[in-house]
């Protein structure tokens, strides 16, 4: 079909003016292939050029990506032992996990001009435990920029981003994803910021004491007095409040408190797939409202509804075999459960999700939401794989080359690539300098919630 209708929209040769015998449009035939085959490469190069020129001058940023955890898990903090200047594909991978997705070379060949860096920490880790590995992980991103001082260097505004894309390096930002992180201190909060942190997603996949999370059972209908509190004091930081991970009802609620635009640092529309990790158009357009931005993510569970059940339906199935330590099929017997797990995924292959299906993500979030409202947070090295076509980090001009052949202007595609974020972060930071002219540093105290 492809080839009949790019042979149909072609001017009409005049070879077809007249009729001609079989013989003879056997022997066009080849050449009008050729012409069509020439057009498409001429689109591709002219798409790919198109690309490259924005890219030389607006800073592509990528909201969410988890390398420092990785580095963290196998180097156990050891950051020599990983080379960033050379490709990381053929490191051994750990058990359970993925090759990396990220390393020096295909940062540049991304042509990444800014990266938020991920400070995660997991959420079994609790109170000063968990402030503790946050600066751990603080520590670790800053002396991996260190190690790098030829390709990477430290961000904390708008401005450093823009200056260090013209110099030629990437700069590199940090943001905490969980307000489980804080231990509920807002002092803790503050230092978090003095030590470069620019934003913070407000839970991760449990509720923190004072708000809630999209993955977890509602505890605080969104979000509590204390939790209006975190956001406030974010505001007048100049910190991002990220919304990646937390509920509807806690996105409207920290909406309707908000004075400065939010993020999402690494969330998807669900009106394309229902996963909780994505965001409502009723919430997408109070979004716009905010000014705020959306950064797609590329895992393909949130991008495709048939891999978000397929991803449910593995999940039921490896429980059935093997849930220690009392049920399950094959409880015990791990090389049985192992076999019928295999056994399961090859009746049943997991779904193949593309770069389009991303674009089509972006495109809805565009369509509610509005062009200013739309970027890039993939989450790689957070998951086990990206989509086909976006499969780590040298692969974003791809990207931005889907959405010019969709018809996007040069203009939209430089907001999505960087300049929607960067608008964000300059307004977080306009909000700052007023509310720091009038507000002092919060003093609140988190207090019990009274029982129903």
């Amino acid at each position: 079909m492809l080839l009949f209708h790019a042979v149909r929209i072609m001017p009409r040769p005049s070879f077809l003016a007249r009729p001609i015998g079989r013989q003879t449009i056997a022997s066009v035939l080849p050449g009008v292939l050729l012409a069509v085959a020439g057009a498409a490469t001429a689109a591709d190069s002219n798409v790919a050029a198109r690309a490259e020129r924005i890219l030389a001058t607006t800073p592509l940023i990528d909201a969410h990506n988890d390398l420092p955890w990785e580095l963290r898990n196998r180097t156990k903090g050891a950051l020599a032992s990983i080379d960033l200047r050379s490709e990381t594909t053929k490191l051994p991978v750990p058990e359970g996990g993925a090759p990396l997705m990220t390393d020096i070379p295909r940062l540049r060949a991304g042509h990444v001009g800014g990266q938020f860096w991920s400070v995660w920490v997991p959420t079994e880790l609790k109170g000063n435990d968990a402030v503790q590995a946050t600066l751990e992980q603080i520590d670790l991103v800053k002396r991996m920029v260190a190690m790098y001082p030829a390709d990477l260097q430290m961000a904390y505004t708008a401005a450093d981003v823009r200056r260090i894309h013209r110099s030629g390096k990437i700069a590199s930002l940090i943001g905490v994803e969980g307000g489980h992180q804080v231990n509920n201190s807002l002092a803790t909060l503050r230092m978090f910021y003095d030590l470069g942190a620019r934003y913070m997603t407000l839970t991760h996949t449990r509720n923190t004491d004072w708000v809630d999370s999209a993955t977890d059972t509602p505890a605080h209908h969104g979000l509590t007095p204390f939790g209006a509190e975190i956001v406030r004091e974010m505001n007048r930081l100049g910190m991002l409040v990220d919304l990646s991970h937390v509920s509807p009802a806690a996105m409207k609620a920290v909406l309707a408190v908000t004075e400065a635009p939010v993020i999402f640092s690494h969330s998807s529309a669900r009106a394309i797939n229902s996963h909780p990790r994505n965001v409502p158009d009723d919430v997408l357009r109070l979004v716009a409202n905010n000014g705020g931005v959306v950064m797609v993510n590329f895992y393909p569970a949130y991008i495709s509804e048939a891999a978000n059940q397929w991803e449910a339906d593995y999940a039921a199935e490896h429980t059935r075999y093997n849930s220690p330590p009392y049920a399950g099929l094959y409880i015990g017997q791990p090389e049985k459960a192992k076999a019928a797990l295999e056994a399961w995924e090859k009746a049943h292959p997991k779904p193949i999700v593309t770069l389009a299906e991303v674009a089509d993500h972006i495109e809805h979030i565009r369509k509610v939401a509005g062009i200013d409202h739309v970027g890039i947070g993939s989450d790689f090295d957070g998951i086990p794989a990206g989509p086909q076509g976006l499969e780590a980090v040298d692969r974003y001009p791809a990207l931005l080359e889907e959405m010019m052949r969709r018809g996007w202007p040069d203009a939209d595609v430089a907001k999505l690539a960087g300049l929607n974020i960067l608008r964000v972060m300059e307004q977080a930071q306009q909000v700052a300098a007023r509310l720091q002219a009038t507000r002092p540093p919060s003093e609140a105290l988190l207090q019990a919630e009274p029982q129903p």
